[in-house]
């Protein structure tokens, strides 16, 4: 059983990994996955009672993500519906591309531990359009943008879906997180920004001419309302990690207790208008634009791993690492790097059913330092993050082009931060 477990999930592995060649949605991979793994589990284990015990506890910890990820992805689309995100991109000063890139790195690093890498990536590079003409200037700023999206988002519990999963699953605290893990993420964005922004120094922006796009819906939003949903958006999830604190609820309970509020709130203040207008910022036609396919691509791999947990698989590898590696710093850089050729989600699951928390109690050295390594390592390579494969898309930016232009930059980075936290967690201890 367990060799027929460990070939199928390495199917799916190379199945998501090759999305692009194949044509085939990592999310339907995922999917058939779990279900191949659970159906020759449970038939393999001959005990059909207790693998649907196991479901069912894995189910739980799987939704209780896809939750919080469905409640936060409709806070970001209710704030964007409004363009609460110029409150942020209307106040931006530069008059040089070094200038520039350095304000965008910064608002990418703190944005995408307020909303999450994903989202601020497709915020910042969609605004790029209105602030650079030529193309050359865009990519260079988007690659940096994927680079300070993927820090930002890692020292955040609500910042990036793996340290996501580890804040949920117990392994990480809010403070702790924040505190420990923000400069060496900060380091790994610096790095390759100083060197980015040497290289652009004195050259001037060029603007694009102003040209009106008729299929661009103007915003309808006033003042008022943008400067009100774009605040209880942030309020909806800053709140999250203090409801969890202070109620030790689950944390999608907070953001869908949020998401209710902000729902109402924007009801209550565009009762007056029409239904045409009123039907483009509903929360109701925010829920049909959140990216559907990347919540069941989540449950689908978060439940093919768990079948390899409860097989004995994932903690046979720990002790294997163990004993052949020895060293959890080595192997917590390694799964960084392989993030970046591999979805960064199915790496952290791993390691959650590979470690016991009993052994490795949470806010230790290992939970942190992965929350880093998968969160930052998916910079190296474009298709190595969801932020990366959103700027690739919005920009048609070249694989090949990108690995040569900033995979050295990303990858000084990474190392750069891991020695960071490496040198103050022996600091600290």
């Amino acid at each position: 059983m367990t060799v027929a477990l460990i070939i199928i999930f390495v199917l799916v592995y190379l199945a998501i990994a090759l999305e692009e060649p194949l044509k085939i949605n990592k999310s339907a991979a995922a999917l058939a996955g779990a279900g191949l793994l659970w159906t020759v589990y449970a038939m393999a284990s001959g005990d059909a009672a207790i693998a649907d015990e196991q479901l069912n506890e894995s189910l739980i910890n799987t939704a209780q993500i896809a939750f919080f990820l469905m409640g936060a992805m409709t806070v970001v689309e209710v704030v964007d519906a409004h363009d609460g995100f110029a409150v942020i991109t209307s106040r931006l000063r530069a008059r040089t591309l070094a200038t520039l890139v350095i304000f965008l790195c910064v608002v990418t690093f703190f944005l995408s531990a307020v909303l999450d890498n994903l989202t601020t990536t497709i915020v910042m590079v969609s605004l790029l359009r209105r602030l650079l003409r030529h193309r050359e200037d865009r990519l260079v700023m988007a690659g940096m943008i994927v680079i300070s999206a993927n820090a930002g988002g890692a020292w955040s519990p609500i910042g990036d879906v793996t340290t996501t999963m580890l804040w949920i699953g117990g392994q990480v605290t809010t403070v702790p997180i924040v505190t420990r893990l923000i400069v060496p993420s900060l380091v790994n964005m610096l790095v390759p920004l100083a060197i980015v922004a040497w290289t652009l120094r004195g050259k001037p922006i060029v603007a694009p001419e102003p040209v009106s796009d008729p299929c661009e819906v103007p915003s309808d939003s006033t003042s008022f309302e943008r400067n009100l949903m774009f605040t209880l958006g942030l309020v909806a999830l800053l709140s999250v990690p203090a409801f969890k604190a202070v109620t030790h609820l689950p944390p999608f309970l907070g953001i869908l207790f949020g998401l209710g509020i902000l729902w109402a709130i924007g009801d209550l203040v565009h009762r007056d208008k029409d239904h045409s207008q009123r039907e483009r910022v509903t929360i109701a036609h925010a829920l049909r634009r959140i990216d559907m396919s990347a919540i069941v691509f989540f449950i689908g791999i978060l439940l093919a791993v768990a079948t390899l947990e409860h097989a004995g698989v994932l903690a046979g590898l720990a002790r294997w690492l163990d004993a052949e590696i020895g060293r959890l710093d080595v192997i917590v850089v390694a799964f960084g790097l392989l993030s970046a050729i591999v979805d960064n989600v199915p790496m952290v699951a791993a390691a959650i059913g590979m470690y016991d928390i009993g052994a490795h109690p949470p806010d230790s050295f290992l939970w942190e330092f992965m929350a880093y390594c998968a969160g930052t390592g998916g910079s190296i390579l474009i298709i190595g993050s969801a932020a990366g494969v959103a700027a690739m898309g919005a920009e048609k930016i070249d694989f090949i082009w990108y690995l040569r232009r900033f995979g050295g930059l990303a990858l000084v980075g990474y190392f750069a931060g891991a020695l960071v936290y490496i040198l103050q967690t022996n600091l600290i201890s």
